[in-house]
């Protein structure tokens, strides 16, 4: 589907479907809108985080916008950790090192922006 293609568009909530995330035990991915559904600039995706999962460090070659749903757990950002809960917004610049912790009896969850396109996931030792 092309931008020209577009429509608008919307999804219930039991239309999405989550998959677990390879790079991390614990962490669920949806995509709610994406180039797949017609939308050519931005995907928004959202991110489950089970109670006691870490997602390791690792930079992406895209920047993320994320605003926290539910929960609260720790962000690494480069070498600072930030504890991160409902309502609170977060941008991560492409190539920036940074990691998730959810170190509560919760889950945590968190919508997350990025640009359309390729991204390439790093992990960082």
């Amino acid at each position: 589907m092309t931008a020209s293609d577009s429509r608008p568009l919307i999804r219930r909530a039991d239309e999405i479907d989550y998959e677990s995330v390879d790079a991390a035990d614990g962490l669920q991915k949806g995509v709610l809108v994406g180039a797949e559904h017609g939308a050519p600039n931005l995907a928004i995706r959202r991110f489950v985080l089970d109670a006691g999962a870490e997602v390791p460090k690792h930079t992406n070659d895209i920047e993320h916008e994320q605003y926290v749903l539910e929960g609260g757990y720790v962000v690494g950002i480069d070498d600072e950790e930030h504890i991160v809960s409902a309502g609170d917004s977060l941008h991560i610049p492409a190539g920036t090192v940074h990691w998730y912790r959810n170190e509560s009896d919760q889950q945590g969850s968190f919508i997350c922006a990025v640009p359309t396109g390729d991204d390439s996931i790093e992990l960082v030792e």
